[in-house]
């Protein structure tokens, strides 16, 4: 076990020192956020608390072999603090975020600046089914979305599916160098096919960022063999699993560590 070393004086505690006993003391013990200030009147980092009492209480002692030094210096810096109550958890994790993208406090570390949101767009040409990963649709195009991050893998998933469809006698395996992985980047031309025309693909496309899953999945085209099977596989349950639901937005979240 590892030795602790004994402590011949008191921990630090900054902010009851600046702010006093009683101001921890008459905290609501109710859900809101709160706003620590430092000099000058700028807020260094903004919280929310399903009780506020219990939250904020535990930032009176500035234990060093305990606390994170990021969260030691926060401790120190505060001047004051401005607390809020909010109606449950659910609406002070909303007002947290508002005021996070507000203020982009020095001490928070996500969600001070606002997620891309994402589309996945794709028009027919005469030469094959373009397909892209956009945060600005452009006019003329078909488009699903927004939605954050897990588009980038949503997109890729509906190249293979779609080029799987459009050239099932040349498979996975036949697929231009590096799309398997992604290489293909943001915007991708699959060309067409007699087993499946572009116009055919848009469909299908539709269909399933629709969620029509039952109808896309008559559709599909036999896997070749055991690693397209479980290629195919993977990509057919991201895909579905995403549009089957509302897309919904992450909460931010304001962990200092």
């Amino acid at each position: 076990m590892k030795p602790t070393q004994l402590r011949f004086w008191p921990d630090p505690r900054p902010a009851v020192d600046r702010l006093g006993e009683a101001f921890f003391r008459e905290l609501p013990e109710r859900p809101g956020v709160y706003l620590m200030y430092g000099a000058g009147d700028t807020v260094l980092y903004v919280g929310k608390a399903r009780n506020l009492r219990h939250r904020l209480s535990s930032y009176r002692v500035a234990n060093p072999d305990r606390l994170p030094r990021r969260l030691l210096r926060l401790l120190h810096r505060i001047e004051r603090i401005d607390w809020e109550t909010c109606e449950d958890e659910t609406a002070a994790l909303q007002r947290e975020a508002a005021l996070l993208l507000s203020l982009k406090p020095r001490f928070n570390r996500a969600g001070v600046w606002p997620k891309p949101r994402r589309f996945v767009t794709w028009r027919v040409r005469p030469d094959g089914l373009e397909l892209a990963l956009t945060e600005h649709p452009e006019p003329g195009w078909h488009s699903v979305g927004p939605s954050g991050a897990m588009m980038t893998y949503i997109h890729r998933a509906l190249v293979r599916l779609l080029w799987r469809q459009s050239h099932p006698e040349r498979g996975l395996a036949g697929m231009p160098a590096g799309w398997f992985g992604g290489a293909h980047g943001p915007q991708v031309l699959i060309p067409p096919s007699s087993a499946m025309p572009a116009d055919a693909a848009a469909e299908f496309l539709a269909l399933l960022t629709a969620g029509d899953c039952e109808e896309v999945q008559r559709r599909l085209v036999p896997a070749g063999n055991a690693f397209e099977q479980l290629a195919r596989d993977e990509d057919w349950t991201l895909v579905t699993e995403h549009f089957a639901r509302p897309t919904r937005s992450e909460p931010a979240s304001s962990n200092l560590m």
